[in-house]
């Protein structure tokens, strides 16, 4: 019996891969579900080595055991025997236990290399992931400075072409004010022309209504004078006044102021002419030649014999029925020739009988 459960101890350390001595376990350590069944063996292998030395001391002393010690003995050795058999049935079991345990730990060995392997797996996945979100985050950050700016400059360049916008705008705004006041002036001035329109047309019926009344009076005083034509007097009309020279042998004689009796007869009817007109204004100018003329007496030079031969024939026409105030005398004396070569000539009296513009100046006036 003590070598049957000894063997099955050492069988079953020797299954374990397991040693005990002492106490104390050498080789690798039974699996954690199993160490309640490993205590049990290991107490078991004490109590068989108690009962190896209890048997040798009986064999030693068998000459001398009575019969009461050997039943004692007898029933001890049949209740280890008992306890062994029992102890047998109990190791099977925890054989069968260890198997079981064992299997397990393969599987969870299995399991534990596959989940040190998918977490290896996992590990480098992770890292490499964890290298993708860092270059994500790194390129994020780029896109993000890089958004940042390009909104700033996008901002700017808004900024700028609104103000752009907004200059064009008071500029096209000032144009269009600009556009409306020229207009209103162009219109003004339109007006303005229209009206001035009006005027010179009203202007160059008064004009032409003025060179027909001076070519008809015109005509009148060359019929009425056509019989001195021949004696040094002439009639033209000359920028709508109309113009009656006559020349000093008609009228005076030389150096006098005296009007002789052809010249009174040609101013009576150059007069019966004039005082039938009205609205006419009659400038009498006294031209003389170069020749001075000294003495002590009146007329004293060319100026003094001009502007009395004038009066004189102003005299003659107020005499004969020519309004005084449509009169006027002027003295020109050697300086208005209408011939240097002819002295005849430059000495005369000019009667300038011209249109009263009063109505042309009030509308000259109303520019």
């Amino acid at each position: 019996m003590q070598f049957s459960v000894e063997g099955t101890l050492y069988q079953r350390l020797t299954v374990e891969k397991c040693f005990v001595v002492g106490g104390q376990t050498f080789g690798n350590p039974p699996p954690s579900e199993a160490t309640a069944t490993f205590s049990f063996l290991n107490s078991m292998k004490k109590k068989s080595l108690r009962l190896s030395s209890l048997i040798a001391v009986l064999a030693l002393l068998s000459g001398c055991v009575t019969m009461k010690q050997f039943d004692e003995v007898q029933m001890n050795l049949d209740r280890i025997a008992e306890e062994n058999r029992r102890l047998t049935l109990s190791n099977q079991d925890g054989e069968i236990e260890r198997r079981e345990l064992a299997g397990r730990v393969d599987v969870l060995e299995n399991s534990n290399a596959a989940l040190v392997n998918d977490t290896t797996r996992l590990g480098r996945a992770l890292a490499v992931a964890l290298e993708d979100v860092q270059r994500l985050e790194n390129l994020n950050d780029v896109l993000t400075s890089e958004s940042s700016s390009r909104m700033a400059a996008i901002n700017e360049e808004n900024r700028a072409l609104l103000e752009e916008l907004s200059k064009n705008r008071a500029e096209l705004q000032a144009q269009e004010d600009d556009l409306l006041q020229l207009n209103a002036d162009l219109n003004q001035r339109e007006a303005e022309l229209a009206e001035r329109s009006q005027r010179i047309q009203e202007l160059e019926g008064l004009l032409a209504s003025r060179d027909a009344a001076a070519e008809a009076l015109r005509a009148q005083l060359a019929q009425a004078l056509l019989g001195f034509a021949d004696k040094g007097l002439t009639v033209e009309q000359r920028n709508g006044k109309v113009y009656v020279s006559l020349e000093a042998q008609l009228l005076f004689p030389s150096g006098s102021t005296a009007i002789n009796a052809d010249g009174k007869q040609a101013l009576q009817d150059l007069a019966q002419v004039v005082s039938s007109q009205s609205n006419l204004e009659i400038i009498v100018e006294g031209h003389t030649d170069t020749d001075q003329l000294r003495s002590s007496a009146i007329p004293r030079n060319n100026w003094e014999l001009s502007v009395l031969r004038s009066t004189a024939v102003v005299e003659i026409l107020t005499g004969s029925g020519v309004a005084p105030e449509a009169l006027s005398a002027a003295g020109r004396s050697e300086y208005h020739p209408v011939d240097p070569d002819d002295k005849a000539r430059n000495r005369r009296i000019e009667i300038v009988l011209a249109p009263n513009l009063d109505a042309l100046f009030d509308i000259i006036r109303s520019e």
